[in-house]
């Protein structure tokens, strides 16, 4: 992997990245950010930060093709958010940021609060519009990983940030507001609330039997082998027993990997083909792109070794049957208690009977 890391005109960092060579050394512009800065409210009776960042209103908001702001710059009078050289994944400071590392001090109130401090990060997966995740060439996936790792690296250096955080939402029916193939890392400076649960029954685990909880669970799984979607020799995809929604899929590594950071080669390599194999099978499914929320959870920035965890991507897709969406409701939101309408079985085996081919 090759990189080199840019400066905007507005302040905001530009990271290119070249799987075969060295980016060229370019002019950068861009959009230039407005007034800014979010604050957060401590929730007393929930124990959670909320983050409030009302100048996000005025974002992008699924522009016609010829206004993509992901879009290699071509015209010097419309300058887009990544330059028009030669580049295979870019990273840039989001423009309308969730956290910012300049986050000014939050307004008096009747709780806690504290400034929005952290790093929201827009990762460009390619130059292509007309591409996704999933029908990128698995070196180019492969170079993904890589750039999260990088990434996590070297947001996880900064003390004020305890946990990196990538993902991706596509398809309007999550709340996409860009439709170029794209995915977002945003580094918080606390554990969030899911993550830290997680860790918290991991570490309890581990305790106990000295292993981690996930790799346990995985081996049961591969030896059931009723919901393996993908089994290679160092990565594996599937629909968990306990999935919560209808299509849920999670790609993990099959040996001991508490973070992107413990990425080998072979390891990259084959996680990049579960990932692959997982998003070609959705598409598959029904023959339409098909949408999901993708959260990759792995170790916190603090040091620690985190044996008790295991990185793993989690895929969480809206639909629970053609046409009808899973929406949250009252036993969900309100009491926290998912219902789910399948069988993560039956879900499992319409995954397994889609064939893919891989690149």
């Amino acid at each position: 992997m090759f990189k080199r890391s840019l400066v905007k005109p507005d302040g905001r960092m530009l990271h290119l990245y070249g799987r075969t060579s060295p980016p060229p050394e370019c002019d950068v512009d861009g959009p230039r950010g407005g007034p800014g800065g979010s604050h957060m409210r401590w929730h007393p009776l929930r124990a959670e930060w909320v983050v409030y960042a009302a100048h996000r209103q005025t974002r992008t908001f699924l522009p016609p093709p010829e206004y993509n702001p992901l879009l290699p710059s071509s015209d010097p009078n419309q300058p887009t958010e990544v330059p028009g050289s030669a580049w295979d994944v870019a990273v840039f400071d989001n423009l309308y940021p969730s956290l910012s590392a300049d986050a000014g001090a939050p307004p008096p109130q009747i709780v806690d609060t504290a400034p929005g401090v952290g790093a929201c990060e827009v990762v460009v997966f390619s130059r292509d519009p007309g591409q996704s995740l999933g029908t990128l060439p698995l070196t180019q996936i492969e170079l993904i990983l890589d750039v999260w790792a990088d990434r996590t690296a070297e947001l996880g250096r900064r003390d004020e940030l305890a946990y990196v955080f990538p993902f991706e939402n596509r398809g309007v029916e999550v709340g996409v507001t860009l439709h170029h193939p794209h995915g977002q890392i945003y580094a918080y400076p606390f554990v969030p609330p899911l993550p830290a649960r997680m860790l918290a029954q991991e570490a309890r685990y581990h305790a106990l039997h000295g292993r981690a909880l996930a790799l346990g669970l995985l081996e049961a799984e591969l030896a059931a082998d009723e919901r393996v979607l993908y089994r290679g020799p160092r990565a594996v995809a599937l629909v968990p027993v306990c999935a919560r929604y209808a299509y849920e899929v999670w790609v993990t590594p099959r040996v001991p990997c508490p973070s992107l950071l413990a990425l080998d080669t072979e390891i990259r390599a084959d996680l990049a083909r579960a990932l692959k194999t997982t998003l070609l099978k959705y598409d598959g499914l029904w023959g339409r792109p098909f949408p999901y929320v993708m959260a990759c959870y792995q170790a916190p920035s603090d040091g620690e070794l985190h044996p008790e965890t295991q990185l793993r991507i989690e895929f969480y897709p809206p639909y629970r049957m053609p046409g009808r969406l899973k929406y949250l409701a009252g036993t969900e939101l309100g009491a926290g208690v998912f219902t789910a309408e399948t069988l993560p079985e039956l879900k499992a085996a319409e995954l397994r009977a889609v064939e893919v081919e891989l690149e």
